[in-house]
């Protein structure tokens, strides 16, 4: 893996915590389950140790993000000799106590036919605790002590170096492959797999509840689309439970690799 610009990045979130995803398809950034917990995945600190979970085509040209109208919902466009595919991210709303932390990633060719890699390896703790990993039919189950991460898919992963499970695998046109990424509790299986019935029931769910809270915005002027981008990612800095905003969703990042000067990026 190499560092990407902390602009070829998309953010997702569900008012507990936000990830990072990168033009490459890389969640380079997770803490779990709030802001202020240790990271699950940080490798836009250090790509080597800092953990990640990259999903996208073997061989593709060029990329590009955006978010679906009014939402946080994050699409991810790959293109390449062999056809077409998207990538939607997003982490459901949770309306109800006790729900999982849940990050949703659903792959889909729209034309023609392209091969896969799909890769989970998380550094729990800033890459300073280690995990096991077990892996059956329903995807894969990460501990760390009591800390416990479940990768659910209907796709077959394998157990790989350095505690990571991933796959290789084919889609064509109209094929999709769905990956629900889950905070458990000690002892629980990988999560439920999303049917494509169930996929589209959450996403629909998560597109309605950030265009029902953006409708409360009042503003009608000609940056309505910039305005209306800039609520939605404030929106995402809010801690829920308290209404808290967050200073940013990273920590202090280098101004440049390997030079001595971080800052906090106070984004909000």
């Amino acid at each position: 893996m190499s560092y990407l610009p902390i602009e070829d990045h998309g953010i997702i979130g569900n008012l507990y915590t936000a990830a990072l995803v990168g033009m490459d398809g890389t969640i380079d950034w997770l803490c779990l389950p709030a802001f202020d917990s240790p990271s699950v995945f940080c490798s836009i600190l250090d790509d080597e140790k800092g953990g990640h979970f990259a999903l996208r085509p073997v061989e593709y040209t060029r990329s590009q993000q955006l978010y679906l109208p009014d939402t946080n919902v994050l699409l991810t466009r790959f293109f390449s000799p062999e056809g077409l595919a998207e990538t939607l991210d997003f982490m459901p709303i949770m309306t109800r106590q006790g729900e999982r932390h849940r990050l949703v990633r659903n792959v889909r060719v729209i034309r023609g036919r392209m091969d896969f890699r799909v890769e989970c390896l998380p550094a729990f703790d800033y890459a300073r605790r280690g995990h096991s990993v077990s892996v059956g039919r329903s995807g894969a189950v990460f501990a760390s002590g009591r800390y416990c991460l479940g990768l659910a898919t209907d796709l077959r992963l394998e157990e790989r170096a350095r505690g990571a499970a991933g796959a290789q695998f084919t889609l064509g046109t109209g094929e999709r492959a769905t990956f629900v990424l889950a905070h458990l509790r000690e002892g629980e299986g990988p999560g439920e797999i999303l049917s494509d019935v169930g996929f589209e029931e959450l996403l629909h769910s998560t597109l309605g509840y950030w265009r029902r809270w953006l409708s409360n915005c009042t503003y009608q002027g000609r940056w309505r689309e910039m305005v209306h981008r800039s609520a939605l990612v404030l929106k995402l800095m809010v801690y829920d439970p308290t209404g808290a905003l967050v200073a940013s969703p990273t920590m202090g990042l280098p101004e440049r690799i390997g030079g001595d000067r971080n800052w906090d990026y106070r984004y909000t």
